[in-house]
């Protein structure tokens, strides 16, 4: 039988709360992790996240000490195409985890961009920030650049401006604009503020055009700039502390060094077909 530590000491944090700043998982996902027995205060196992922790507590989860949280950090990160952006697939389908430089603390992104998709992607050491970044209203603009194959016009693209409903899933209206004629392609700049699933790609074929390539180029007021493909770079605790509203103790530079770019592992040569 498991025993839950007393719940009534008022002072301290949520149990949950405090392992998502800590970057073991987002605040959802610890509320999962405390709930099939994975967590431990002072010893004792717990199963509900209705308990408030102090500094004084020791916390594990699998048996392994979870450290003092550090300071909020924030990583941008171009992810190439090609990549999941889980921790792991359950198809063997490569990561952006497998790739990440060993330097690289523990993070989670904020939101994901599917495995077509490239782009900047979020990270981060606070599940706290994750939660605010991805929560609806907070509603920053996401902005892509897409390509579509045919030859779009204003008119055939007023549906994404006003609002429009895929398969019963209400879409907010979009900004786009058509930037180019390049072939058999056209680009285009998207703007949204909700990023639901597979969102810009669905909206499109909902208007008979179809996406072969799709690069976010910024997330509120981040941006993916010069980053080259499959490079990590931090942002400064200034940066995070202004953009985000936080209070930070030492607003100086980054909490450590870059880490390194990221190099993808060669692939495994593929036996040729017969």
């Amino acid at each position: 039988m498991t025993q839950n530590p007393s719940p009534d000491t008022p002072k301290g944090d949520r149990i949950a709360k405090v392992l998502a700043r800590a970057g073991v998982a987002s605040r959802r996902e610890a509320e999962r992790m405390i709930e099939a027995g994975r967590v431990s205060v002072n010893g004792a196992q717990i199963t509900s996240p209705a308990l408030n922790v102090s500094e004084n507590d020791k916390i594990t989860v699998d048996g392994k000490p979870v450290s003092e949280p550090e300071p909020p950090r924030m990583w941008l990160y171009h992810k190439p195409a090609g990549l999941v952006t889980t921790t792991r697939d359950e198809k063997g389908r490569e990561t952006i985890y497998d790739s990440f430089p060993e330097d690289l603390p523990r993070v989670m992104t904020v939101g994901r961009l599917d495995l077509n998709s490239e782009g900047l992607l979020l990270l981060t050491n606070d599940g706290g920030i994750k939660r605010k970044l991805e929560l609806p209203s907070t509603g920053w603009l996401r902005r892509y650049r897409v390509r579509v194959n045919g030859r779009p016009s204003d008119e055939a693209l007023e549906p994404l401006r006003r609002g429009i409903t895929v398969d019963g899933e209400q879409f907010q209206p979009m900004t786009v604009a058509i930037d180019r004629q390049q072939g058999a392609n056209a680009w285009l700049t998207v703007g949204l503020r909700e990023g639901k699933n597979r969102e810009i790609r669905r909206a499109m074929e909902a208007v008979n055009m179809s996406v072969n390539r799709l690069i976010r180029i910024s997330y509120g007021p981040f941006q993916l700039g010069e980053l080259k493909q499959g490079e990590i770079e931090e942002l400064r605790r200034k940066i995070v502390r202004d953009q985000l509203g936080l209070v930070l103790e030492d607003d100086s530079g980054t909490a450590a060094k870059k880490p390194k770019a990221v190099r993808r592992p060669p692939r495994k040569p593929t036996k040729p077909r017969r």
